[in-house]
């Protein structure tokens, strides 16, 4: 008898200490498809925000943390394409940076079987229809490192058609950045506001309720801008709306 696989939750750094409804969102998700989750609790940062800003000596520890935590996993689901993307993309660069060759290989072989959240649900599991309801107008932002980095493609959208009760709206300029970057929002803040303007007033335009997204990093850009607006219009991960069934509240 062949033993399910075991999944690990990778809930990144971001989620855990301001948005963790997405992780509880994720694994209620999961756990509804049949998925056992496990939470490594030893789990931290992956690293990103030291590499982006040029620290890549102080980054390579959080790399072998990682190997350590979810390296005995068949899986590893994360509820962000920007740590994702960092993962499969950043590591083996520092990884190599080290000259640790076992590291390397360990980063190698683990790397393949992380997975943004749209991409475990499509490509492993093989599923579109989750058994969500959300009868809201929402439109979706597809976020930069999920677009150009991980390649998702459709793969939030086709989840999202599927969802019951969901009048989904396509958003004009989809592709366009929202302007955060991580650390080139603080360091070059007059046009990450310009750049999250843009994108705030495209959303207005579709006279949304809710915009969807699945990294929370640019939730948290949009919602600010469109806070201050008074837009009214809220933010959510895909994963939460994903995880709404009818026995949740409106």
């Amino acid at each position: 008898m062949t033993s399910a696989p075991r999944v690990a939750l990778f809930a990144t750094c971001f989620n855990d200490t301001m948005f963790p409804a997405a992780p509880i969102a994720t694994t209620r998700l999961l756990e509804r498809l049949g998925v056992q989750v496990e939470f490594p609790a030893a789990q931290t940062c992956c690293g990103q925000m030291f590499t982006n800003t040029g620290y890549a000596e102080e980054a390579a520890p959080l790399v072998r943390s990682f190997v350590e935590v979810f390296g005995s996993y068949d899986h590893v689901v994360a509820p962000s394409g920007s740590c994702t993307g960092s993962v499969r993309e950043q590591h083996i660069v520092l990884a190599r940076r080290t000259g640790d060759s076992g590291l390397v290989r360990e980063v190698e072989t683990l790397t393949p079987r992380v997975h943004e959240l749209s991409e475990y649900l499509v490509d492993v599991l093989g599923v579109t229809d989750v058994g969500a309801y959300f009868p809201h107008r929402t439109t979706y932002h597809p976020t930069c490192h999920s677009l150009r980095m991980l390649h998702v493609g459709d793969k939030p959208m086709r989840l999202l058609r599927e969802v019951q009760g969901i009048d989904l709206v396509p958003l004009p300029s989809a592709e366009e950045c929202c302007g955060f970057g991580g650390t080139f929002a603080m360091k070059n803040a007059d046009v990450s506001v310009a750049m999250g303007s843009d994108k705030a007033r495209h959303i207005r335009d579709t006279e949304a309720e809710v915009v969807v997204a699945g990294d929370n990093s640019c939730l948290a850009h949009i919602g600010g801008l469109l806070e201050r607006q008074r837009a009214g219009v809220r933010t959510m991960h895909l994963a939460e709306v994903l995880a709404s069934t009818q026995e949740d509240p409106a």
